[in-house]
């Protein structure tokens, strides 16, 4: 027989008849992998399901890529940095508050940086904690780890469980700041009580809080128990490239290189976000039109419902200097067509780059049929968003990531179609 006519039958292999679930460790069997966004492969779709952002990356990005293949790509057959150097430097400086590269680890993304801390800190008897609804990765990387998670369950007001937290026998905590897929961020004087109660690890996923008020980067210096991390794929407009990062004190540092895997971030992602990291006057432009936009559709969506003006009073209490919030305390209904209707939907105060609402149909009903309805609305009309229906704070709400002016001018109007017609 030739090599060009050998074929492979399954009844060769030495486990013929075997279930390959059955070999499989027994906890990755059982595993039930994270679901992503849908990603549509047609044109004409409005895409806001997966908090992109909806502008492009920097120029210099771009124009880094290109230098870095050069004129016939050889680069490509050297491998990259292994620890992401240049990186790791340029990241400390575009923070401060001391931060040194000793300070950084780089990741495939910021799940990749996730996954390090799951597999450094989490197994089945030392539990890795966090609050739900939230990041639904979070779970899956345990599970994955064959480690034990602890949930501690938020309430529709969304006020941080800091006893609850403090109490937690976990030996890590995964707090997301601004939650996904609420929005709602919790002030930097809040994180810091949790760490006056609790001493294990404490790491507060930073995906969204370049579009927040303030963060956690300068508690670092006081707590080396605390661990920020954060990515280039939303604010950066980088989620092609897959980088992500942690901020730690050295020790916490050095043990997540220990488990990182070699050359674990591209030639070509290490050059794109060096430039990014770089270009602060593109990116603060960016994000200011991305909270212009998204300030003015949480007013339409609703947000001046007195439930949620309550939330955004207190998270205005909870963080010194901040400003009262502008929106109006009665609630509003869709009037007219286009932009000019407002909901009167409760919206929580998100401070991410997205809107997390709960869709009333034309008799004023709420839950989990409706929002599925409207949903299914969206869709059929290409518009996609995001729907958990999985967890009973998220089942009756509609996530909506923040697109350009025109994109949340359509979401709008379908709504209001769909609202009419409910």
């Amino acid at each position: 027989m030739t090599a060009a006519s050998t074929s492979f039958s399954t009844s060769d292999a030495p486990s013929a008849g075997v279930p390959i679930d059955d070999l499989a460790l027994p906890h990755v069997a059982r595993l039930h992998a994270y679901t992503p966004g849908l990603q549509p492969d047609e044109p004409g779709w409005i895409k806001l399901n997966t908090n992109e952002c909806p502008y492009p990356p920097s120029p210099r990005a771009a124009e880094a890529v290109r230098r870095e293949l050069g004129a016939d790509g050889a680069s490509l057959r050297l491998y990259p940095s292994p620890a992401s150097a240049a990186l790791r430097e340029a990241i400390a400086a575009h923070h401060g508050h001391g931060l040194r590269a000793e300070n950084v680890c780089v990741g495939n993304g910021s799940d990749d940086v996730l996954n390090l801390l799951v597999r450094a800190f989490c197994s089945p008897e030392a539990a890795l904690s966090f609050t739900v609804p939230s990041y639904s990765l979070y779970p899956v990387l345990v599970a994955i780890q064959d480690g034990r998670a602890e949930e501690i369950g938020f309430e529709r007001t969304m006020r941080l469980p800091v006893e609850k937290i403090a109490a937690s026998p976990a030996r890590a905590f995964i707090l997301t700041s601004p939650n996904a897929p609420t929005g709602v961020a919790f002030g930097r004087a809040e994180i810091e009580r949790v760490l006056a109660a609790w001493h294990g690890l404490l790491v507060v996923d930073e995906a969204y809080a370049p579009f927040a008020r303030e963060d956690a980067v300068p508690l670092l210096a006081r707590y080396p128990n605390l661990v920020v991390t954060r990515t280039l794929s939303k604010a950066h407009a980088l989620a092609g490239i897959r980088v992500g990062y942690a901020l730690a004190h050295p020790a916490t540092i050095a043990i997540l290189d220990r488990v990182r895997d070699s050359y674990n971030v591209s030639r070509l992602s290490q050059a794109a976000a060096l430039a990014a990291i770089g270009d602060t006057a593109y990116y603060d432009g960016i994000i200011a039109k991305i909270k212009r936009t998204r300030d003015r559709h949480l007013a339409l969506f609703g947000q001046g419902s007195n439930e949620a003006c309550k939330m955004e009073n207190e998270a205005c209490r909870n963080t010194p200097g901040a400003a009262a919030p502008h929106y109006p305390l009665s609630i509003h209904h869709s009037s007219s067509a286009g932009e000019t209707g407002a909901f009167g939907w409760f919206t929580y105060p998100s401070q991410a780059n997205f809107i997390f609402t709960e869709p009333r149909d034309a008799r004023g009903k709420t839950g989990p049929a409706v929002a599925a309805a409207a949903y299914e609305h969206l869709r059929a009309n290409k518009i996609l968003v995001r729907y958990f229906p999985g967890h009973p704070l998220t089942a009756s709400f509609l996530r909506i990531s923040v697109g350009t002016d025109a994109e949340m001018a359509a979401v709008h109007q379908s709504l209001q179609a769909w609202q009419t017609n409910a």
